[in-house]
């Protein structure tokens, strides 16, 4: 039996984190840009020291009426990238009041698909509202590990690779 690629729990590079973290970096430069972004955070295993972490988990909060057409993009490249050494990537939303809105839908249009896990597919176009598969706690939301941007803020002390790579990098920049 053939296995797919995306599905494997073994990512296709030695350094599985490095590219995460460069990939994250490039979704933090495209997704700053986009009018509406509030506040863009790290979570989840890639900011703990796990040598090999199953994905790259982004919170992004944002005006709760604002197009995430160009933030979609950005996270479609940030899922394609991790995807290409068989990991994934999350970017999930909140607004400004730290209410959770669910996750950027990975599919370029909207068309019901059985793999969706959207409760209201479509309703607005490229979140997917996963409320009910998913929830984040009005803690994390209201504090996460690391902060982006607009400014770099560390909650916990950050494996080397993320000050190095991601953190400082950032810093410099803004």
């Amino acid at each position: 039996m053939r296995r797919n690629p995306f599905h494997s729990s073994r990512p296709s590079v030695v350094e599985p984190r490095r590219e995460l973290l460069l990939a994250v970096r490039s979704f933090v430069r495209a997704a700053c840009a986009c009018p509406g972004v509030l506040r863009i955070a790290l979570m989840g295993s890639l900011v703990t020291s796990k040598a090999i972490p199953k994905d790259a988990d982004v919170l992004v909060t944002i005006i709760a009426t604002m197009d995430l057409g160009e933030l979609a993009r950005a996270g479609r490249r940030l899922k394609g990238s991790a995807q290409t050494i068989n990991l994934g990537a999350d970017i999930f939303l909140a607004d400004g009041t730290g209410r959770y809105l669910g996750r950027i839908c990975h599919y370029r249009e909207c068309h019901p698909r059985m793999t969706c896990l959207a409760q209201h597919c479509g309703r607005r176009e490229h979140l997917n509202d996963d409320l009910h598969v998913v929830t984040l706690s009005k803690e994390l939301l209201a504090g996460p590990p690391v902060e982006l941007w607009p400014n770099v803020v560390r909650r916990l002390t950050v494996p080397a690779d993320v000050e190095a790579l991601l953190l400082t990098e950032l810093e410099r920049v803004q």
